[in-house]
């Protein structure tokens, strides 16, 4: 980074001093004529427009991966609540009562949390009490299925987590609000004083879009707390199943945990 800083500020004063010194050498024209603000602004938009751009292609990618993420998870807990029909009876119970826990858990306490990056303890007890049932039936065809769906859960449900968190620093952010701001007032600069309503009605759009983009990354980069979040469908329908083929045999009574996902206490 000192390395850049470096060669811009060189690059910089070797254009001054080309300007003070080269410049009388190579042109004719007056001292007075050359680029105007307004030959500057141009670059400088398309500068702008770039780096949004660029921004928003990677806040984009940060919740498509959230969302993926989330849908792999509830699709891993599917196969392990499936796999499960082919276990002992007590184990098979065991493990789609879990699997309910664990999706009340996931949907109720974890879903929030992450609006601030943050994660939550609930699911990890299920998940402990999936592979403490596993060993159980250790040795059994039904134990590489259960294991291979409990390893692609774990693996989802950690790259949920991870999407959860800014993709983009807050100094980029801030960066990209400053050239915004620089831009806009730079095409003010460059306005007619008289008959400008056309103008001022193209600034206007101008700031409008420039500033919608700029919302739309903030809330992209946080998939799960902002307008355009990833809801938990997904893992809200595993829970559903899971419910369905556990109360097919039991009743509500006997799971584990209450409606938020926590371990009932006796």
């Amino acid at each position: 980074m000192v390395l850049v800083i470096v060669v811009a500020v060189l690059a910089l004063l070797a254009g001054l001093a080309a300007n003070r010194y080269l410049r009388p050498r190579l042109l004719s024209e007056d001292d007075d004529t050359g680029m105007a603000v307004k030959d500057l602004v141009g670059p400088l938009l398309t500068l702008t427009v770039l780096l949004l751009a660029f921004v928003l292609v990677t806040a984009n990618g940060s919740y498509g991966k959230a969302e993926v993420a989330s849908r792999g998870e509830a699709r891993a807990v599917d196969q392990m609540v499936e796999a499960a029909e082919y276990a002992p009876e007590a184990q098979r119970a065991e493990i789609q009562a879990d699997a309910v826990c664990y999706t009340r858990a996931v949907r109720v306490q974890e879903w929030p949390a992450m609006s601030d990056g943050k994660g939550a303890a609930a699911p990890s007890v299920w998940a402990t009490d999936f592979r403490r049932v596993f060993r159980e039936v250790e040795g059994k065809p039904v134990f590489s299925m259960l294991v291979a769906a409990d390893n692609n859960r774990s693996a989802e449900r950690e790259e949920r987590l991870t999407q959860a968190t800014a993709s983009i620093p807050s100094a980029i952010l801030w960066f990209l609000l400053a050239t915004l701001v620089i831009t806009v007032m730079a095409l003010g600069v460059c306005l007619p004083r008289r008959n400008n309503r056309g103008q001022l009605i193209t600034l206007t759009v101008i700031t409008a879009l420039l500033t919608t983009t700029l919302c739309i990354i903030r809330d992209v980069d946080r998939p799960f707390g902002g307008i355009i979040d990833v809801r938990p469908t997904a893992i809200a329908e595993a829970e559903r199943q899971a419910s369905r083929d556990f109360l097919a045999r039991h009743t509500a009574a006997d799971l584990p945990c209450d409606d938020q996902g926590n371990r009932r206490t006796a």
